[in-house]
Formats: structure tokens, C-alpha cells, sequence
């Protein structure tokens, strides 16, 4: 893969009024170290910013969101039993909050059962002194609880005994993005099926911000975007999760949380968020989905340590994209497609909030050039002739769930073979 620092990248015209002159650089925050380990992203928290705090729904009490009648409330004696005694073998994920385990449950009674029998579940165990406490443990329960879509991680139930915080999800089988993008030795995902991951992804957060109390996700990633056996994608970390702002607020002012690379420059500058840090974010894994390329990597010269920094002067340039596409796709994706991909990734990464598309306005662009002539193989590959129609598809409705402010929160697990996340 080339260098794309030659000359300055151009854009479709159609998208020219979107960018403009906002393609400034990612900003970064100076408040944590980078990563230890090559390769990987870290996580960040800055001191809150003073403004006068924006109006936001009362947030419920500990006893209110325990009560949801969506989960069960778990016996550590149980999660123990299903997890085989938390055993080595039982472990599928590790971060700074603990470990996440592969156990099994009864399917109708949710008692531990044999392995191998009943249904797979993942369980996570909080580390008393973790990076996430109690009270991002409780945000997790508040939002999951509350919170159902095909696109977003079903939470289970939870446990709360002593000093023991657990939490009990459906199980992925694919494992994490992450994994299948970055870790040595993976089967390199096909365009297809990064595309389809693309679309599930976007139809999380666009589920998230429609609904009619929004909700700012604030932490995507890879590593967050876990898969099922159909390589269908569900978003599964709200420990940063947020209530967007309310009435004609534009933003909520809030302590900086997040993980280098993927946060938006106008928050970690400001400390304002809304649904468009999201949407940055979107962008940056769009990237990652393109390149194969982690957002940060240490392991790197120079630029190409920032995806964002090291692509941009090739997103809006056809002549010049095929030099950060991902090597291990061996050219066996569509032209058109990966063109149009790269241009919807260049407004999404826009250095100013405005000028980012709304995750609707994603959603409805993927599902158009995953069933159109974009999505399919050019003559050098196949050695068919492109259809001129484009396919138009609407947009999708979600039903709206109703919910209240939460307290921060932040990441939760990955799941992996043998892989540390984080």
C-alpha cells in the first residue's frame, strides 16, 4: 500500500458542499498515555468541562433500574456453576474491567446447566478495583435493560452480590470486529460481509439516535461491534452510553470518556457532545473496514500511526484509494463500491460536527450500495458488464424505546480466542 501524501485528495462534486474546508486533523487528547502495546487503542478520561449543565430527564434510582422487569437477577452461586468455577478454559475476554466468560444456562429456567447443553451465554466479571466500577456497572444494566434491537447486544441479567458485579449476555460466536480485522492469523472478512457488518452497525446507532430519548453511544469501535454466526452486528459496550440533549439543546456538556482514535475532535477540544461524535466514530471504523487497519498503531511510521490523518488524501481520490485498501481483500471488491464506501467515510470523519451526515442519512446510503451496482465486482474481476440502475432503498423505522439519564460509564468487554482487548 502506497503513500497518499503526494497531492491534496479530491472529492466527488455531489459531496464537495458536505466537506468543504473541514478536513482538519484529528485532534488529541494529551490527558493519558498511548497505548503500551503496539497496535491497539487506549482508553481516555479528561476533567469535566464548566458550563452550565444542560436540562436532562431525572435519571432513576439504583432500585428502579434493578427492577427491570426485562432481566434476571443472577445468584453468583449460579454464574459460578455455569461458568465451571470461572476456569481458565471458560475464558473468552479480558480488559481492564475484568474477564468475560463462556457459560451455560437452562434456556427456560436460566439455571446453570451442563456444557454443551441449554444455551451459550457470556458472563462478566467486574474486578473490584477495575476500571469500571459500580457505577458504570449499573449504567450497563440501565440502558441494556431497557433497550432491545436486533443490532444491539442482548443483556440477560445481572448479579450483584457483596462486592461481586456480574453481568450475563447472549452469546457472539464471530467474536468482536476487532478480532477479525487485526488479529494475526484471521480469515480476512470478505467486501460482502464488511459491508453487511457496516449496515448492522449503523442500524445500532441509528436505532440509538431516533429514538424519542436519544441516546449518544459514545464509544465505537471494533471492538465493540461483536458478531453472530451470520455475521450479523450488534453493538455491545454502553458503558459510555449518554443521553443526548433535550429540547432545542444542540449538545450535553460532559467529562471526556472515550478511546483514542475513534473520539471526535470537537468533543475531546470541548467536552460537547452529540449524536455526531458518534458518527466520527462511524467513519473511523468505516475506515478500519476499508484498510484493515487499526484507527491508531504505534507499530506504524510517521502519518500512518492515525488512520484518519494517513487516509484522508486518498478517501475522495478514485486514482489513488486502491493504495490503502486492505491488501488481504486481494482486489476482490467492487471499484464503484469501495469508491462510494470511502467518500461516505471522508463526511462522516469531518473535522467540523455540522457537516457529518446523520446516521439515517448512513444507514440509507449502505443499504443503497449494498444492493446496487456498486456492490458488484468490476469487469477486471468478473468480466461482466455493471448494470446501470441503482437500487434505491428506504429507510428503515425503529420503534423508539423510552428511557432516562444515566450516570457515565466506560468499556466493556471484546470477546476473543485468546486475545486481550483494549
Amino acid at each position: 500500500m502506497g503513500n497518499c501524501m503526494d497531492s491534496s485528495s479530491r472529492v466527488d462534486s455531489a459531496l464537495n458542499s458536505q466537506i468543504g474546508a473541514s478536513q482538519s486533523k484529528t485532534s488529541k487528547t494529551s490527558l493519558s498515555s498511548m497505548p503500551s502495546s503496539l497496535g491497539s487503542a487506549s482508553t481516555f478520561t479528561q476533567p469535566s468541562y464548566k458550563e452550565k449543565s444542560d436540562t436532562l430527564p431525572t435519571p432513576r434510582t439504583e432500585g428502579e433500574i434493578l427492577s427491570s422487569p426485562n432481566l434476571k437477577a443472577f445468584a453468583f452461586s449460579d454464574l459460578r456453576t455455569a461458568t465451571k468455577n470461572f476456569r481458565p478454559d471458560s475464558l473468552i475476554g479480558e480488559g481492564g474491567f475484568g474477564h468475560v466468560y463462556k457459560g451455560w444456562l437452562d434456556e427456560q429456567t436460566l439455571t446453570p446447566s451442563k456444557p454443551g447443553s441449554g444455551m451459550v451465554v457470556a458472563v462478566k466479571r467486574l474486578k473490584p478495583e477495575g476500571f469500571q466500577g459500580h457505577k458504570e456497572w449499573l449504567t450497563e444494566v440501565d440502558y441494556l435493560g431497557q433497550l432491545q434491537h436486533p443490532n444491539l447486544v442482548k443483556l440477560i441479567g445481572y448479579c450483584s452480590e457483596g462486592d461481586n458485579r456480574l453481568l450475563v449476555y447472549e452469546f457472539m460466536p464471530k467474536g468482536s470486529l476487532e478480532n477479525h480485522l487485526f488479529r494475526r492469523g484471521a480469515q480476512p472478512l470478505s467486501w460482502q460481509i464488511r459491508l453487511k457488518v457496516a449496515i448492522g452497525a449503523a442500524k445500532g446507532l441509528s436505532f440509538l439516535h431516533d429514538a424519542e430519548s436519544q441516546v449518544i453511544y459514545r464509544d465505537f469501535k471494533a471492538s465493540n461491534i461483536l458478531l453472530d454466526s451470520d455475521y450479523n452486528a450488534k453493538l455491545s459496550d454502553f458503558g459510555l452510553a449518554k443521553a443526548g440533549p433535550t429540547g432545542d439543546k444542540t449538545h450535553v456538556s460532559t467529562q471526556v470518556m472515550g478511546t483514542h482514535g475513534y473520539a471526535a475532535p470537537e468533543y475531546i477540544a470541548t467536552g460537547r457532545l452529540s449524536a455526531k461524535a458518534d458518527v466520527y466514530s462511524f467513519g473511523v471504523v468505516l475506515l478500519e473496514l476499508l484498510t484493515g487497519r487499526r484507527a491508531l498503531d504505534r507499530s506504524k511510521v510517521g502519518i500512518e500511526q492515525n488512520l484518519v490523518d494517513w487516509t484522508k488524501p486518498c478517501l475522495g481520490d478514485k486514482r489513488k484509494l486502491y493504495r490503502i485498501m486492505d491488501s488481504r481483500l486481494e482486489g476482490q471488491y467492487p471499484k464503484k463500491g469501495a469508491q462510494a464506501v470511502s467518500n461516505l467515510a471522508l463526511i462522516c470523519i469531518s473535522g467540523e460536527a455540522k457537516s457529518r451526515p446523520k446516521m439515517s442519512d448512513v444507514l440509507e446510503k449502505l443499504e443503497q450500495l449494498y444492493d446496487s451496482k456498486y456492490n458488484v465486482l468490476n469487469q477486471e474481476i468478473s468480466n461482466r458488464k455493471v448494470p446501470n440502475l441503482v437500487a434505491k432503498s428506504p429507510l428503515r423505522a425503529h420503534a423508539s424505546p423510552r428511557r432516562h439519564s444515566t450516570a457515565n460509564a466506560s468499556p466493556l468487554p471484546t470477546y476473543r480466542p485468546a486475545a486481550k482487548v483494549h
